[in-house]
């Protein structure tokens, strides 16, 4: 065969091609394409089920009613081996110390803990035992154990690494009101009340600390620790009826809005002249806009200022009694506040709730959200979402909420009319062409998030998402 005859020929072919390759043909045809795909792009639920609310002056302020509740915060650890230490400014987020601040002092009360390991079915601390010690969980979960009515125990909670208990068998003489038992094994550190007293004639800083904690006055307030309103009610006659006014927080919380930028740069070759049947400065800033959105979910949810994961309330935190999430535990999730709306869980915590509902021989219910089908629970739907991190142990969170102003809910806050705004609260700016000819936008979306009351959102911690059995 001739080279002629060859170039005509098909590729895998002993006979001669008869007519125009398709290779060919799709040289003077015009073809038929898709716009630039993305695979960053998610459903970004949070961002869907959030009221937005204007907020014009760039900030909101969340006012409340005066509260004398000082929050146990969970302590934060250093550990090199199986060394462990408790930050010494961590100190601070026990009640006792509250504001204290003399350094020298914490770091020297963080050298009097004792590194102690329990045990799986270890009993930490018995109920009407002399409670003469501070326990801080290292690494583990303990569980909390009432009496019954019938001289049985009840799990009363569940504690996790960085929580504590005895911190008042520092400053009273008190028997333990509840028994602790490991749940899981445990690396606990511990402070002897004689340690604590021997620091106290070392430091009088602390001593003075101290003795204004136990002295303060007891102010009267209801079980969520505000200032209580003075009511009287099912009396008769002409009893004097008690006088009283609400108390606002001197301090109240104020979120500025945060932002998330990027500068586009385009060509203007590629800007004037590759515009069919595409504009490409449309394509470019669809997926640049579509980016903006996906990194504002994950603020929402993970920035340690205003992110839902770092600002729900330590008492509306509870952990998994067993590891995977169980229908129990989702039960008991929703137990702690009303109305709950939403669930948000990474796609592989639903997936593990999903089993241990299999396992049991549930099977929940889809319900219908803006024309999708999503599994739900107890009526609340739960929704995938995937910037809720899993971390290197396989464990995950499981989000609920409530929703809006009116029910003193979760909000999302933004500002809108914005100069040069495309979308609510997202603008495009243009900042120019350079000597290179490359044109630059500047790309910005602002926004924020605040939990209006502590029961709006919980959250179901250290949930195991790799259990398979």
């Amino acid at each position: 065969m001739s080279e002629a005859e060859q170039l005509v020929a098909g590729p895998r072919s002993g006979k001669l091609q008869m007519s125009l390759s398709t290779a060919a043909a799709r040289q003077l045809a015009t073809v038929t394409k898709s716009v630039p795909q993305m695979q960053e792009i998610t459903s970004r639920w949070l961002l869907k089920i959030l009221p937005w609310v204007q907020v014009a002056g760039g900030v909101y302020r969340v006012n409340r009613r005066l509260s004398y509740a000082v929050g146990d915060g969970k302590l934060s650890f250093i550990s090199t081996g199986d060394d462990v230490r408790v930050i010494p400014q961590e100190m601070c987020e026990l009640p006792l110390l509250r504001g204290f601040d003399d350094t020298n002092a914490l770091n020297a009360l963080a050298e009097c803990f004792v590194q102690k390991r329990f045990n799986r079915g270890d009993v930490i601390a018995e109920f009407g035992k002399p409670a003469d010690q501070l326990f801080v969980i290292a690494h583990g979960k303990v569980s909390k154990l009432g009496q019954g009515e019938y001289d049985d125990q009840s799990v009363q909670g569940t504690l996790s690494s960085g929580g504590h208990f005895g911190s008042r068998a520092l400053s009273t003489e008190e028997n333990w009101q509840f028994t602790f038992k490991a749940a899981t094994g445990c690396t606990m550190l511990v402070l002897p009340r004689q340690a604590f007293e021997d620091l106290l004639n070392k430091f009088p800083t602390i001593r003075a600390h101290v003795e204004q904690f136990r002295n303060r006055p007891e102010r009267p307030q209801n079980k969520h620790g505000e200032a209580s309103i003075e009511v009287a009610a099912g009396h008769e006659g002409e009893p004097e009826v008690p006088k009283t006014y609400v108390d606002y927080d001197l301090a109240p919380r104020e979120y500025e809005l945060s932002v998330a930028q990027t500068v586009l740069r385009i060509h203007t070759r590629v800007a004037d002249l590759y515009n069919e049947p595409m504009n490409q400065t449309e394509q470019q800033l669809r997926l640049t806009i579509e980016a903006l959105r996906e990194r504002q979910e994950d603020e929402l949810i993970n920035n340690r200022s205003f992110g839902l994961l770092h600002n729900a309330d330590l008492s509306q935190r509870i952990c998994t009694h067993s590891g995977p999430p169980t229908p129990d535990d989702m039960d008991e999730l929703l137990s702690r506040r009303r109305k709950s709306q939403y669930f948000l869980a990474h796609p592989r915590a639903i997936a593990a709730f999903g089993r241990q509902c299999n396992k049991l021989g549930i099977y929940p219910q889809s319900i219908d959200i803006n024309g999708n089908m999503v599994p739900s629970w107890r009526g609340v739907p739960v929704l995938p979402c995937n910037k809720i991190p899993i971390s290197k142990t396989n464990t995950s969170s499981i989000l609920v909420m409530r929703t809006g102003e009116e029910n003193q809910g979760v909000i999302g806050l933004h500002q809108t009319g914005i100069p040069d705004e495309i979308e609510p609260g997202m603008n495009v700016r243009f900042m120019g062409i350079d000597e290179n000819a490359i044109i630059s936008y500047l790309v910005s979306t602002y926004y924020s998030a605040a939990v209006m009351v502590p029961d709006a959102l919980g959250i179901l911690e250290d949930v195991d998402v790799g259990t398979f059995e």
